[in-house]
């Protein structure tokens, strides 16, 4: 969605696949916890791929990043994303800039758990690439090609594995590339926003502002009727739209007029499972009280020598109540046969 609500975060699509690879395609505002209740190991979610830097695409990483550490997330997270028309609009120094924003809680962190999994392995790859490969392995293919939104620097995917192809637009309005390179997809997810009539009565948009984001930076429901009937998809799927009793019904009615093919619109915790012979949509199971998976390999102890300590002024306040603290020390001492002792005393 646009802006997160308790219904529905913001964009953010999971893709797993047989050989036990996962993909996330954006990981916009409110999607952390959407991920958490799925159960996967924070260490086989490593890869996310930007269609662009807009918040409703990529505001929770920084709680998947850092958050991860204290979830037994040991691996190094990948992320790929577009150049933009200049170097100071492209993914590598939003990133750069991230880890500038958080260095207080990276600071925290580095010297006090095992901080392997904070590490960022960014990949920068030009937006204005056409169907060009930016990651192959393991059989993987994903490509991206140029989308048309906000402004120079937004992309869309295709992932190609075992003869199945997804296709992923992020943002965009119609454009040639998504006609070209999509057609004949397993599976095409495609923003179908909100009908323009809709963002004056229900989001408050001033006419000319319903018309310019719902047609111009965004694609109406007709329009992703149109790109879908050109390309054919074994299924169409549309989302980015608030997805209601009272919305999804004009959305759907709008879509047909310009769209007879298979069909879904998106909801949180909705599962498409494809195989060559058949695509079943189903909701996936869900646990609101999720606690992270067990580590997928073995925690290091810290390293101690990257703890940045307290001034003196700080230390001087702690009051150490060492005739409780110590004993919670002494009580792991003896479960895993180790000799810590507290840092203040």
């Amino acid at each position: 969605m646009p802006s997160v609500r308790p219904k529905q975060a913001a964009a953010c699509w999971l893709v797993e696949l047989g050989n036990g690879e996962k993909f996330l395609f954006d990981i916009g505002s409110g999607c952390h916890e959407r991920l958490a209740a799925q159960k996967i190991p924070y260490d086989l979610i490593d890869k996310v791929f930007f269609g662009h830097l807009h918040v409703d695409h990529m505001g929770d990483l920084p709680s998947f990043w850092l958050g991860g550490t204290v979830m037994n997330r040991l691996t190094p997270l990948r992320i790929w994303g577009p150049s933009g028309a200049t170097p100071e609009y492209g993914t590598k120094h939003a990133m750069d800039l991230m880890e500038q924003m958080y260095v207080w809680d990276i600071g925290t962190r580095g010297g006090v758990i095992d901080f392997r999994g904070g590490q960022l392995d960014v990949t920068e790859f030009a937006f204005d690439a056409v169907n060009e490969v930016i990651y192959e392995e393991k059989g993987v293919t994903i490509r991206s090609i140029p989308a048309v939104h906000g402004l120079d620097g937004a992309v869309s995917f295709i992932l190609e594995w075992n003869g199945l192809k997804f296709a992923y637009s992020s943002d965009t309005i119609p454009n040639k590339w998504w006609a070209e390179h999509t057609k004949g997809a397993d599976i095409a997810i495609h923003e179908c926003f909100l009908p323009s009539v809709l963002l004056v009565t229900k989001q408050g948009f001033a006419p000319l502002e319903a018309l310019n984001v719902g047609t111009q930076g965004h694609t109406s429901p007709e329009q992703f009727g149109k790109v879908m009937s050109m390309t054919k998809p074994r299924l169409a799927v549309g989302y980015h739209f608030y997805n209601d009793f009272d919305t999804q019904p004009e959305v759907m009615r709008r879509v047909r007029k310009t769209y007879d093919g298979p069909l879904a619109l998106a909801l949180d915790y909705m599962v498409f499972n494809v195989t060559p012979d058949e695509i079943r949509v189903r909701m996936s199971a869900v646990d609101e009280e999720i606690w992270p998976s067990p580590p997928m390999k073995k925690r290091n102890p810290p390293d101690t020598s990257k703890a940045i300590p307290f001034s003196d002024f700080t230390k001087s306040g702690v009051i150490p109540y060492p005739e409780v603290v110590q004993p919670i020390y002494d009580e792991i001492n003896e479960l895993y046969d180790t000799d810590y002792e507290p840092i203040f005393k």
